[in-house]
């Protein structure tokens, strides 16, 4: 029986782990695709009010209004709201609120004395505003430079409350941001703390 010498082993060896390698690649790694990072994201909404099951709803694509008050389980009683507004695609970060409003139907003819007023008819307002900051940031949303509060923005990690005063008093000064780079311009804010937060906040049209 012929004997291998250690050199000749060691490139047995080598060929063996080769031919392994090739195995595996070619019947079991599958691997998976990129995604964008606009493709990987979510978009959040939430419903409050008159609904069945209010909460905050993750969606694969941009829903409409209707799909929104659908997925909240649906209106908690038959009412008629704005149909106009039912095929408002809804962004990420919408907060949408339900509510119930009674009006009086006026009685076509005078009614005798002790006789019922008109009758009351449910009609339901759905408002469209945006999510509290804390849960904008859970799930990764920029807040608004030009509606967040003192207390908005120490919640962003880096900025603490006498940087986020500072914050608040440039956008008195210069009515508003028109970018979040204008936060350079803020004392106290340099191009490295910058880069730590910018992600975190937006400019909203």
């Amino acid at each position: 029986m012929k004997c291998f010498s250690l050199h000749q082993q060691w490139i047995l060896f080598v060929i063996a782990l080769l031919l392994l390698g090739t195995l595996y690649l070619k019947f079991y790694y599958h691997p998976q695709p990129i995604l964008s990072e606009e493709s990987a994201k979510e978009t959040v909404i939430e419903v409050l009010g008159e609904v069945r099951q209010p909460g905050i709803y993750l969606y694969q694509n941009p829903p409409n209004l209707r799909e929104a008050i659908e997925r909240a389980g649906g209106l908690k009683e038959t009412a008629q709201f704005d149909i106009t507004l039912a095929s408002t695609i809804l962004e990420t970060g919408t907060l949408l609120t339900v509510t119930r409003e009674f009006s009086q139907i006026p009685p076509s003819l005078p009614l005798s004395k002790g006789g019922q007023e008109g009758m009351k008819q449910d009609k339901i307002t759905i408002r469209i505003g945006r999510m509290a900051a804390n849960k904008l940031l859970v799930f990764s949303i920029p807040v608004d430079l030009n509606h967040v509060s003192v207390e908005d923005l120490c919640l962003v990690p880096g900025i603490g409350e006498s940087l986020a005063q500072e914050v608040i008093a440039y956008r008195e000064r210069r009515k508003g941001f028109r970018s979040v780079e204008e936060l350079k311009n803020v004392r106290g804010i340099g191009g490295k703390k910058y880069e730590t937060f910018k992600n975190f906040l937006a400019v909203r049209k």
